[in-house]
């Protein structure tokens, strides 16, 4: 993933596509909407989800090599991107699938999730020390190579044990079918309130990767990619922290502090100086894992088994779909009105994404009383 996402921008400057760099990253956004619940919905009635990582993983690697020949062919802006679109379709479903195959074959989530997730982290960064080895940071060498690394993925998968599903008992509706059934997850308070948080959580987060790296320039400090993987180093540290904090503090603490490592990540950036910056990108880490990674592990405890690949996927969409998409959409015209003659004013925009109303609003909503599985009449019905 790390490498073809962090080169992508400036492969398509590279290649006279800059025009499509907005609709480029949008692409992941737009397949969030569409394939995870679709393949959520298989990994839960139809295969298993080491099958369905498979053959997800395999046409990764094919719509990233062709996007990238495309690319480097000249073939045209809208085949090009057309060919990103189909990239994005395919490993969309991805994480939250990989995520549902990891908490299934771990016998303390809580306390093992964390160190197995931040493997991902170390993945990315290793993804974009190989780009830079290989010396295309502004080459297609780089998507080929990560069409490369995909197939690895699917060779992987032959090594997990497959658990097959039972057989339906009933036909599945087309409803069921493209997993919009998951949206009944969303009937049960306490899941309701995790989903809108970090949904509503990730939408200034999207301000963050873009416009950081522009701030750290400006302040002098260039080698922006490296500045910016200090964030993953504390993220990296966080993970495998969070199973002793899981077992110390209620879960609902462990949000709330990264809610508020979020905030004051957005205040100190505010103060427009070169501690305060990387002080903001040291925070991100923190916060990242305390909401994200703490959510997703609450999926796994408190959602019925029957409906964990759909709740994944369903935070797939909330998340990289309507949280990316509004944020980058928001945060990019709340950039515009705090820029004045090409010059951002940084201290109203970072103190305006420092807003405090979601965590407000998770301390107000979120229960979180009971620690076993909720169920609602649409689980009931369904195990019926």
């Amino acid at each position: 993933m790390g490498m073809w996402f962090v080169p992508l921008s400036s492969v398509l400057d590279a290649h006279g596509l800059t025009a499509i760099k907005p609709y480029a990253f949008a692409t992941s956004a737009v397949a969030a909407f569409i394939s995870p619940l679709f393949f959520g919905a298989m990994a839960d009635r139809h295969a298993a989800p080491v099958k369905v990582l498979r053959w997800l993983a395999l046409a990764t690697a094919v719509a990233m090599a062709l996007a990238s020949a495309a690319i480097r062919a000249g073939a045209g802006p809208w085949v090009a991107l057309g060919l990103i679109q189909l990239h994005a379709l395919c490993s969309a479903p991805t994480w939250g699938m990989a995520s549902t195959i990891v908490f299934s074959r771990l016998a303390d989530a809580p306390k093992e999730f964390g160190p197995v997730r931040a493997m991902a982290t170390l993945g990315w960064m290793g993804g974009c020390l190989l780009v830079s080895a290989l010396g295309a940071d502004h080459s297609t060498l780089a998507g080929f190579s990560g069409s490369v690394v995909w197939l690895l993925v699917a060779i992987a998968t032959g090594f997990l044990p497959v658990r097959e599903l039972p057989k339906a008992l009933v036909r599945p509706t087309w409803v069921q079918r493209f997993g919009l059934d998951a949206l009944t997850l969303l009937r049960v308070r306490d899941h309701r309130v995790i989903f809108i948080t970090t949904t509503l959580f990730i939408i200034p987060l999207a301000g963050f990767y873009p416009y950081a790296p522009a701030h750290l320039r400006e302040l002098g400090l260039v080698h922006t990619t490296a500045w910016m993987s200090l964030g993953q180093v504390t993220e990296i540290i966080a993970m495998f922290a969070l199973g002793g904090l899981l077992l110390r503090c209620r879960l609902k603490w462990i949000i709330a502090c990264g809610l508020g490592f979020g905030v004051l990540r957005f205040v100190v950036s505010a103060w427009d100086t070169r501690a305060g910056i990387v002080a903001g990108v040291a925070l991100h880490g923190c916060s990242f894992t305390l909401v994200f990674i703490t959510a997703q592990i609450y999926l796994d405890q408190r959602v019925d088994p029957a409906w964990r690949a759909r709740a994944q996927a369903l935070m797939s969409l909330t998340n990289g779909g309507v949280g990316n998409l509004v944020g980058y959409l928001g945060t990019g015209g709340w950039f515009a009105l705090c820029s004045r003659a090409g010059q951002a004013r940084w201290p109203f925009f970072w103190g305006g994404l420092a807003v405090a109303a979601v965590l407000g609003f998770f301390l107000v909503t979120y229960r979180g009383r009971g620690t076993g599985l909720v169920t609602h009449p649409a689980v009931a019905a369904e195990k019926t």
